[in-house]
């Protein structure tokens, strides 16, 4: 939940987060704040993330490890390559960023109770995607109504890398389709880096690993010297 008395920070205005050293042993840095632009941005560009329960302060997150994935170190199975080959979906960018945001809030995950997605967030990420930080990824299927989006993600760009937010599916592989097809496109395009924040399973699957977050400061750091992929990407 925003704090109201805090001041709202324009796209260009910036705010210093606690030093990484300064996090607790769960990996939370910092608590309260807004999720403006300035604000967001600031997070981002200096290791930090918001995730937080429905009607609880913002917690900015900077843990340790880091879970990411170097597009060179991509892992895609066999059965998966036949499936992406398949044209089962078509692949889009930043068509429907709302509709890909909305649809990971609705998702229920194992282990959660609701979702952290709330409108603020759908807002404020929103509002990233018109000043051309934000981005999706669409995966479509067709029926005779038309197409109808079966998976997707969204995420943070910035200098060379992408900071990976949620993902969703409705149908088995489109949100593997997503994530897929957009590391391969993103590192034909410079992209170095892409921040999968905490590891899971699936993500280690695709060939996601740990690295410290001193090593993650340091990698973001460098990649961020770098002009940011801005606008709206069409990038199939």
């Amino acid at each position: 939940m925003e704090d109201p008395d805090f001041p709202v920070l324009e796209e260009s205005q910036r705010i210093d987060f606690p030093l990484p050293a300064e996090a607790n042993a769960d990996g939370i840095i910092a608590a309260g704040g807004n999720l403006s632009p300035g604000m967001l941005i600031s997070a981002y560009s200096q290791g930090a993330f918001p995730w937080y329960s429905q009607n609880d302060p913002i917690l900015w997150w900077n843990p340790d490890p880091r879970c990411v994935l170097y597009p060179a170190k991509l892992h895609v199975s066999r059965r998966m390559e036949r499936r992406l080959r398949s044209g089962a979906f078509n692949v889009s960018s930043d068509s429907a960023f709302e509709d890909v945001i909305r649809s990971c809030a609705g998702i229920k995950r194992r282990h959660e109770d609701g979702t952290w997605i709330d409108e603020d967030i759908i807002r404020s990420y929103c509002e990233l995607h018109e000043l051309g930080l934000a981005h999706s990824i669409e995966t479509w299927t067709e029926s005779d109504a038309g197409p109808v989006l079966a998976g997707g993600l969204y995420g943070i760009s910035l200098g060379r890398c992408f900071f990976g937010e949620s993902m969703f599916s409705r149908v088995t592989d489109a949100s593997k389709t997503a994530f897929i097809s957009m590391v391969r496109t993103l590192a034909d395009r410079g992209i170095e880096l892409i921040d999968c924040q905490i590891t899971t399973p699936h993500l280690q699957s695709l060939g996601a690993e740990e690295i410290s977050r001193a090593d993650y400061m340091k990698i973001l750091k460098e990649l961020l010297d770098y002009p940011d992929l801005r606008g709206k990407w069409e990038l199939f």
